[in-house]
């Protein structure tokens, strides 16, 4: 990592540095900023086998709800292999953030366990990886204070996930909190130094807040830290997640209740998919675009394992919906049936899951009070 000189700071070069902020996440969704982050995933990816040490990853959930497939085909699945492979693996818990458009936590320690539980029963290993919770470091949260000294209003309302939330409150007024998402994200990334983030295209605006924050923090307060800046910058892994609709031909959701939780039963499963949306035309086709509800089963079914969906779709030919389905609950079925058997097995360990909890973040808050010395120390805070 390179030095970073100090400069002086005054309102106006404040200001200044807004704008290029703000032209820097601008330009992170345009295809020349696309096209250096895809080359740079893949670098990263290619690197990964040779020097997996030089990685710690971090990705997150709100456990807002159970787990579903759609989480484990969309980023689950690939928390084993980056883990098997040798690279730091951290999962966040991000029990705080189920607040930040929420009135209330619902059934929090239920979901929190229910994802500790699924996230071992996809193959985790609490000996490789760090298992924890938001609301169990207060030295991580302790950095929004400073980072949020580090962005502006206008900033934080150009984020997307801001920006989306603000639409669909249709002029309810948003929580402080939502507002200032994108600073917790930034400060979940940071406070453990992990240097890679497993995220889709659309996430990128997200990271590159988290690497603005990182590169003004250690621009304005850095040269109190002589040998290297206080922060590592995190890069982008990033992943082609299946598309996969709800039951009901929607976005899945646990919101929505369209989805089909990991934990759910070969029969839970089964009555689930029975209900699956799908059309009128008998003849199945693999048709993305015309035919989004009956692809989308043709897919689930592909993920696990049933075939190619053209070749699945010319095998059911005019089986119908029903041949569809029946196919579509098989495969999902044998596909998960260890993933659930495991599962099964540490649901009903409740003192062994808070203890790989209780491990994980006694570790986090570990990493986290180092990370707060080194910013105290370059903020001349350490008395």
């Amino acid at each position: 990592m390179t030095q970073h000189e100090m400069t002086t700071t005054s309102p106006s070069s404040n200001s200044q540095g807004a704008a290029d902020a703000g032209e820097v996440l601008s330009r992170s969704t345009d295809a020349a900023s696309l096209a250096r982050s895809v080359a740079r995933s893949a670098e990263i990816e290619a690197d990964l086998d040779v020097n997996p040490g030089r990685y710690r990853m971090l990705t997150g959930v709100r456990p807002t709800g159970n787990m579903h497939l759609g989480h484990y085909f969309g980023t689950m699945h690939s928390w084993k292999g980056i883990q098997d492979r040798g690279v730091d693996t951290w999962i966040l818990v991000a029990d705080y953030q189920v607040i930040t458009d929420r009135d209330g936590v619902g059934p929090i320690r239920e979901r929190v366990l229910s994802l500790v539980a699924d996230s071992l029963a996809v193959g985790v290993d609490p000996r490789r990886s760090t298992i924890f919770a938001h609301s169990a470091v207060p030295a991580a949260n302790q950095l929004m204070l400073p980072f949020l000294s580090l962005v502006t209003e206008s900033e934080l309302h150009r984020n997307p996930t801001v920006k989306a939330e603000l639409e669909a409150t249709d002029g309810r007024a948003m929580s402080g909190l939502m507002l200032t998402y994108p600073v917790h994200q930034a400060a979940d990334i940071l406070f453990c130094q992990a240097n890679l983030v497993p995220v889709g295209k659309d996430q990128l605006p997200h990271l590159e807040q988290a690497r603005l924050i990182a590169q003004r923090f250690d621009k304005r307060y850095g040269r109190a830290v002589k040998e290297h800046p206080v922060f590592r910058r995190p890069e982008a892994l990033l992943s082609e997640a299946p598309l996969l609709l709800g039951l009901d031909g929607e976005k899945m959701s646990k919101s929505r209740h369209n989805t089909i939780e990991l934990r759910m039963s070969a029969d839970e499963t089964a009555k689930a998919l029975k209900k699956a949306k799908t059309d009128s035309d008998r003849h199945i086709t693999y048709d993305p675009e015309g035919r989004p509800e009956v692809a989308n089963l043709l897919t689930l079914a592909s993920l696990c394992g049933a075939g190619e969906p053209q070749s699945l779709a010319e095998q059911i030919g005019d089986g119908g919906a029903g041949t569809l389905k029946r196919i579509t609950t098989e495969a999902v079925n044998e596909f998960f049936a260890p993933i659930r058997a495991r599962r099964a097995e540490l649901a009903a360990n409740e003192d062994y899951l808070l203890q790989v909890l209780a491990d994980g973040n006694a570790k986090a808050n570990a990493v986290a009070e180092q990370t707060l010395d080194a910013v105290r120390t370059a903020m001349h805070m350490n008395y």
